[in-house]
């Protein structure tokens, strides 16, 4: 890139997350909200309060909660074929264990403790699992890629003395995907549109596309396989399709993954009918108290709209936690939240070999 380009690039991405709030830093997009959290805290007597929302998984699944033990306590017949990758362990274990479980090319590859799609890389062939397996050294899950059609986040909060849940978000998540015109090639299609021009520069580093490739008039080509609006994903508030049978079908799931009241479901389905008839689903993560109403990142969505929509899903999380801390449930200490704290800290510095 010439200095020119290089400051139009620049110039652009600012623009572009400057006047499309969803694309904000976290703690800007947070800090109305904190307000209420802060006040919450107060209430409960306790700023982690968080952590008593699902006793089944550690700190509540507000941060650095383990992915592997959160699919220990699911039914096996509604997440991908997975297993667990020791740090220690060499190619040949995990080849192994992959022959094992029956696990076959494409796989997912992704830390057994991260988020925002931190390390997640879908590998195609066993030449690119060896260089992740030397790139990284942290614990790690492989699993099945799951080429279900569709993928939704959808948010389930039941409060403990209930039988009953409820579903608070539903957002359809769009992969990443460029048009041909039949006369631009890639690269020129992916600077037009805001969504994929954020991409631009990683996808260019990553060197996984022919960039002077010109499609055919419209060809789509998925530029990001991953359901992940870090990653250029575009969420679609999906509220549509509620009922009381989708209710139904969440709550059959929830009930039976214990100690689970307040989260949010990353799923893969072959058709909504399925999803309400529970079955056919794969739940690609379960993510609990530091999850997202994903809906809130639609486009069309305000951002007062977006705080109002936070706001309540802290009351159900208060609500869910001081229920099971009733129960005997004690909140997360001080000193525990350090504690978790610095080993992510940790974790997250020693990840890549360097």
């Amino acid at each position: 890139m010439s200095t020119s380009e290089s400051l139009f690039y620049y110039l652009k991405r600012y623009y572009i997350k400057l006047f499309h709030w969803e694309y904000w830093p976290m703690w800007i997009v947070y800090f109305p909200v904190s307000f209420y959290y802060i006040y919450l805290s107060i209430k409960s007597k306790s700023f982690f309060f968080f952590s008593a929302s699902n006793p089944s998984i550690e700190t509540g699944g507000m941060f650095f909660e383990s992915k592997w033990k959160i699919y220990q306590l699911m039914p096996k017949q509604y997440f991908p074929t997975t297993v667990f990758i020791e740090s220690s362990e060499e190619i040949s274990m995990v080849l192994k264990k992959m022959e094992d479980a029956s696990i076959t090319y494409p796989i997912i590859a992704k830390p057994d403790r991260g988020e925002r799609g931190w390390l997640v890389q879908k590998i195609h062939s066993e030449s690119e699992l060896i260089n992740y397996r030397s790139s990284v050294n942290i614990d790690f899950l492989i699993q099945s890629f799951i080429d279900y059609p569709i993928e939704l986040s959808i948010f389930y909060f039941r409060n403990p003395k209930s039988n009953t849940g409820a579903i608070t978000s539903i957002t359809l998540k769009k992969f990443l995907t460029i048009k041909g015109d039949g006369k631009n090639n890639i690269e020129t299609l992916l600077k037009t549109d805001n969504r994929s021009f954020l991409q631009f520069k990683r996808l260019k580093k990553l060197a996984e596309i022919n960039f002077g490739k010109v499609l055919l008039d419209g060809e789509e080509l998925v530029v990001v396989p991953y359901g992940n609006h870090v990653l250029g994903a575009k969420f679609i508030n999906y509220s549509q399709i509620l009922d009381q049978s989708l209710v139904n079908s969440m709550d059959h799931i929830s009930k039976q993954i214990k100690g689970f009241y307040f989260g949010r479901f990353d799923l893969k389905c072959t058709s909504i009918e399925d999803l309400k008839n529970g079955k056919n689903i794969s739940i690609l993560e379960l993510n609990g108290a530091g999850a997202e109403p994903a809906h809130i990142y639609d486009p069309s969505f305000s951002f007062l709209r977006a705080q109002l929509v936070l706001a309540n899903h802290y009351k159900m999380m208060y609500n869910a936690s001081i229920e099971n801390n009733k129960k005997g449930i004690p909140f997360m200490t001080l000193q525990s939240f350090l504690n978790w704290k610095k080993a992510e800290k940790k974790y997250k510095l020693n990840a890549l070999k360097i």
